[in-house]
């Protein structure tokens, strides 16, 4: 049965929901107003990504019940991703203390390994490595920090939905290239969902994701890149490729405020995307420069490392080496202070 029928529904149903969160958010006060660590200028409703949460779940119950994905898988994506979501609603609304939150963000993650069966084993340099145990624990704090990042890295308009749909496309295009046809469904209504809501955060944005949706993106698109990893050790390494400006923009900015010893759960706007969008004056080149970099740099890069073999740590390496050279020229984890200084 053609499944083409789910996409435009996944994309419209999102539009929609999103215009009525930002009728509601508009009726209810929830405002984001600017302050000294917001990258905005202009108060702006948020909490729209409950969006993307939504429409992704509903299209994700439908392929479950036609059998277009396993249950297992079905139950690794939607439970830790409601679960998720359901902790940034919350903290959305109200205040839920950082521990707390961190504990529920172990516990999803805990959910999806289980249903996942573990974290497959990997091709590194060349060699398939069996982690065990050590890869249950490696894989908790890989979909925590990836969780954990996205919401990071959600601090202007249209940064966090253009890097969804540019990895769960370019995630669609390898598994067509490497004969995995049927595992797109997963990544391409994902993509459509961060599209229906893109519309609305374009810049300038008429309403803000919020942690509901940036830590639903964020451990969604882990759970994906782990189940691709027990279809082709390459494929793993893909994703990372796929995801590399949010990766190495949020661990450069991690790293160096733990060097300083920083509390890195108080918020800050010292990552390179925030200081590059106060150098240009606003969001839209920054937003732009991302897409450009995904398409013209880190897709050729995995398609190469998919196909024509390339080796899938050799590619990180070569995808990422610019990327902490840009990350660092936009002083990535750097106080403001030193950055005016200078």
């Amino acid at each position: 049965m053609s499944l083409a029928w789910l996409a435009p529904i996944a994309f419209v149903l999102s539009f929609v929901l999103t215009a009525a969160l930002r009728r509601y958010a508009l009726s209810q006060s929830l405002i984001d107003i600017p302050n000294a660590r917001s990258s905005h200028s202009r108060p702006t409703p948020r909490g729209g990504g409950v969006a993307i949460v939504l429409s992704f779940l509903v299209a994700l119950l439908i392929l479950s019940l036609l059998d277009a994905i396993s249950t297992t898988g079905c139950l690794a994506l939607g439970g830790a991703g409601a679960l998720v979501a359901i902790i940034g609603f919350m903290d959305d609304h109200g205040h839920i203390a950082a521990r707390w939150r961190l504990l529920g963000h172990f516990m999803a993650a805990a959910w999806a390994l289980y249903w996942l069966g573990g974290v497959p084993p990997l091709v590194v340099f060349g060699l398939s490595v069996d982690l065990g145990i050590l890869g249950v624990v490696l894989g908790l704090l890989y979909l925590v920090w990836m969780l954990n990042l996205y919401n990071f890295m959600d601090g202007i308009d249209g940064i966090a939905s253009v890097q969804a749909v540019c990895a769960c496309l370019g995630a669609c295009l390898l598994s067509g290239l490497t004969g995995h046809l049927p595992e797109i469904w997963g990544p391409l209504l994902l993509a459509l969902s961060a599209a229906g809501f893109l519309c609305w955060n374009f810049p300038p944005a008429r309403i803000f994701m919020g942690d509901a949706g940036s830590g639903f993106l964020g451990i969604a698109l882990g759970v994906l890149s782990l189940h691709a990893a027990s279809l082709g050790g390459v494929l793993f390494w893909c994703w990372l490729i796929l995801l590399g400006v949010f990766i190495v923009d949020a661990t450069v900015t991690l790293l160096r405020r733990l060097v300083r010893g920083e509390k890195v759960y108080e918020a800050h706007r010292s990552h390179a995307y925030q200081y590059a969008s106060r150098h240009f004056g606003k969001h839209l080149p920054v937003t732009l420069a991302v897409l450009l970099i995904n398409l013209c740099w880190l897709l050729p890069i995995a398609v190469a490392c998919a196909m024509f073999g390339l080796d899938g740590g050799v590619g990180v390496l070569l995808a990422y080496a610019p990327l902490v050279a840009l990350a660092l020229k936009f002083h990535a984890g750097e106080r403001e202070t030193d950055v005016h200084k200078g």
